[in-house]
């Protein structure tokens, strides 16, 4: 396999400097300063003045060296902590308890799958004939950096239809970036490819099992706008063993691929397939995600470069947001006129979703997601805390749900469409994911060896399902875990965990490192504020752009209603979020800062007026708004947490979190935002920037990067909160 490398002389040289750069800069004083530069921008009739603007050039050696700075200040501040090194230990034990299987893809008996070991750094890749076959190793991502100082991921992988050939997406530290390449499953050899650009993809195998589309980005110029190097990707053709690097592969969807042919902006395309249908789907999509999307069809002798004769199926405004190809039938998971979301099916020649035949109504639970089999439909839906999957007829006049274990979070269902039954995995707050196959014939689920018997034991813990009320008298559902006959006086460490964006939920999962926190008499909560899609798209519409502020204030009810309760104090709650969680967070510290002892953001979204100049910003319009209308930018201002740090104010101990490869959220965001709430705290608790120079998003970082993180993140909250066995000799 071809891995790039970076040279370590290059590499040597470039750390002595910004080593020599950051001792100054950190001088006398241990944590550095950063200057202040003001820029002022008018929006609308609107000054908005930014202090830190000069920090969105990373590329500037006076950036680099005064985060390399701040990372040496916080990498002393944090080893300096008495039982930090104790809980990373008891972490790496946990994490390393058990081995666990997941993200399963069938094909036929044949299944490929990802293996964490105990003590491996990462996730290897295996497939095996049959539930209960011998295990065959096809790739060990921890191998691939060897000789090196980064480390690669797996990214995705795709087995073609007949399960002989498997296209998969390696990349480096955490970069996200992408290079596809092609391995012969039987003998595990690779086929000559090797193509970059290719994040984020959707394989789409052809019945050839030879040939397949995949979605590429632009190739980077000196002249390519930033944006565009993460947006507007096309869907090619290709077929295994020829131009190996992608170059000359016909382009066969895309915006601009065809005259006359509309295909809005968003950050990628990609057609989907089916083994038994003659049709082939063409998807443009905004931000990769759930959110609906514009959809063609043609037909699939057709599409082989780009004159295909595509027929656009369904726009934004039909609300699809999921899709599936059976015979001469598409069906489309909508959320038009149904927040809570229904099944509808409609012919392939004939597509017409305004009169499409319903096939699963909208209920009160919500239709998360669905998956075809030879048997039938298997849908997932959600009902408050729990969630189930339900075996449907194709016309959907049948149906059961699916048994399973225990009563908890039941996950997507993995299935085959030239092969009956599905693979189905149960898991919960403090149970360990267990796999059982249901077969149709029987309506039973058969237990499966695929994890074993979990070991660590939770029997001392309980977890329950609570509602905050919100400031406007919203109900927001609260997950809380803890010791069983916890007693409520206020004396717990408690993390209170928020997310909120995109429809995203966080749902139950056990987590054996959690237990170390638990394991001390904290708390460990879970807010679904809205923005989220616990209810359905009203419940994510009701958090987002002009609503995003909901988010913010469900998160603070919730952290409200831990102290009212007598969980814990403001002293002794930590925020916890990440990523568009950091909106949430982040509007935590600044609107509440009173109500936690500790802030925990990690890669958070900050400085929301500017992240449409990230190459990764225009993907995210449709979630947070755009600066360019003046409704988006009150909606923008509002949410964001960098323009409402007061200077003056005493704000909690606060932690920043980022990687230096970030390709979702910039790690200026961070750094601009550690640089203003330094300056602008009156109190003494520290304020401190965390970066990990072999890391992105978290995606794809190792099992020792992610025990570092947790034992950072969690030491230095048991430091703030006071715990005696986090205290320093002489408090720094």
């Amino acid at each position: 396999m071809r891995v790039p490398t970076v040279s370590r002389a290059l590499r040597a040289g470039s750390t002595l400097v910004l080593g020599l750069v950051a001792a100054a800069f950190a001088g006398a004083q241990g944590q550095p300063v950063a200057p202040v530069r003001p820029v002022t921008t008018d929006y609308f009739g609107t000054p908005v003045v930014d202090n830190y603007r000069y920090m969105e050039d990373l590329g500037s050696p006076e950036v680099k060296a005064w985060m390399k700075a701040q990372a040496d200040y916080t990498r002393a501040k944090l080893d300096a902590i008495p039982g930090r090194a104790a809980l990373k230990e008891r972490i790496h034990a946990l994490l390393n308890a058990d081995l666990r299987r997941g993200g399963f893809e069938r094909r036929g008996n044949r299944y490929f799958y990802e293996v964490t070991e105990p003590s491996a750094q990462l996730p290897k890749l295996y497939y095996r004939d049959g539930l209960a076959g011998e295990e065959h190793l096809l790739l060990d991502p921890g191998q691939l950096g060897k000789g090196t100082s980064t480390h690669y991921a797996l990214d995705f992988y795709e087995p073609s239809n007949d399960g002989k050939l498997l296209a998969y997406g390696v990349s480096a530290g955490g970069s996200e970036k992408s290079v596809l390449y092609v391995m012969d499953v039987a003998t595990g050899k690779l086929h000559g490819e090797a193509i970059d650009r290719t994040s984020d993809n959707v394989i789409g195998w052809r019945p050839d099992n030879k040939s397949f589309y995949y979605l590429r980005y632009n190739k980077v110029g000196p002249d390519t706008p930033p944006a565009e190097s993460e947006y507007n990707a096309r869907t090619y053709l290709h077929h295994v063993d020829t131009h190996v690097d992608g170059e000359g592969d016909a382009v066969v969807f895309g915006r601009g691929v065809k005259p006359g042919l509309d295909v809005p902006e968003g950050q990628a395309t990609y057609v989907l397939t089916s083994p038994d249908s003659p049709w082939v789907l063409a998807v443009a999509n905004h931000n990769m995600d759930d959110a609906p999307a514009t959809v063609y069809v043609a037909p699939l002798a057709q599409v082989n470069d780009s004159h295909a004769p595509w027929k656009k199926v369904a726009d934004v405004s039909d609300g699809a947001t999921n899709f599936a190809l059976h015979g001469q039938t598409l069906f489309v998971q909508s959320q038009k006129n149904a927040p809570r979301f229904r099944l509808l099916a409609t012919p392939l020649a004939h597509p017409d979703l305004a009169h499409a035949t319903v096939v699963i109504p909208e209920g009160r639970a919500v239709l998360t997601r669905f998956a075809l089999a030879r048997d039938g439909i298997y849908a997932r839906e959600r009902d408050g805390a729990v969630t189930r999957v339900r075996a449907v007829s194709f016309d959907g006049k049948q149906s059961h749900v699916v048994p399973v274990p225990f009563e908890g979070n039941t996950l997507d269902a993995t299935t085959d469409i030239q092969s009956p039954g599905a693979l189905v995995g149960v898991r919960g707050w403090l149970h360990g994911t267990e796999y059982v196959f249901h077969d149709p014939a029987t309506g039973k689920s058969e237990p499966t060896s695929l994890t074993p018997p979990q070991s660590i034991d939770t029997s001392g813990m309980e977890s329950e399902e609570v509602f905050a009320t919100s400031y406007d008298g919203t109900r927001v559902p609260l997950s809380l875990i803890h010791r069983k006959g916890l007693a409520l006086d206020g004396s717990h460490p408690t993390i209170l965990v928020g997310y909120g964006a995109y429809g995203v939920v966080l749902e139950p999962g056990f987590s054996a490192t959690r237990m170390a926190w638990l394991e001390r008499g904290g708390v460990f909560a879970v807010a679904h504020v809205r923005g989220g899609g616990e209810y359905g798209d009203d419940w994510h519409l009701a958090g987002q752009k002009k609503t995003k502020l909901n988010t913010v204030f469900d998160f603070i009810a919730c952290g409200q209603y831990l102290v009212d309760k007598h969980y814990t104090t403001p002293a002794r709650l930590a925020g916890n979020g990440g990523s568009a969680g950091g909106i949430t967070v982040g509007g935590a510290l600044t609107w509440r800062p009173d109500l936690f002892g500790v802030i925990l953001d990690q890669v958070g979204m900050s400085d929301t007026l500017r992240f449409e100049t990230e190459p990764n910003g225009p993907p995210n319009v449709p979630e947070t708004g755009s600066t360019r209308d003046e409704a988006g930018f009150h909606g923008l201002y509002a949410m964001s947490a960098y323009e409402h740090v007061r200077d003056g104010v005493a704000y909690p101990a606060t932690m920043f979190l980022t990687g230096a490869n970030d390709p979702r959220v910039s790690p200026w965001q961070m750094a601009k935002m550690a640089a203003r709430v330094q300056a602008a705290t009156s109190g003494k608790a520290p304020i401190l920037l965390r970066v990990d120079y072999d890391a992105g998003h978290g995606i794809g970082s190792s099992n020792a990067q992610y025990e570092q993180e947790l034992a950072d993140m969690w030491s230095f909250a048991l430091w703030q909160m006071g715990d005696p066995a986090f205290q320093p000799a002489a408090r720094p």
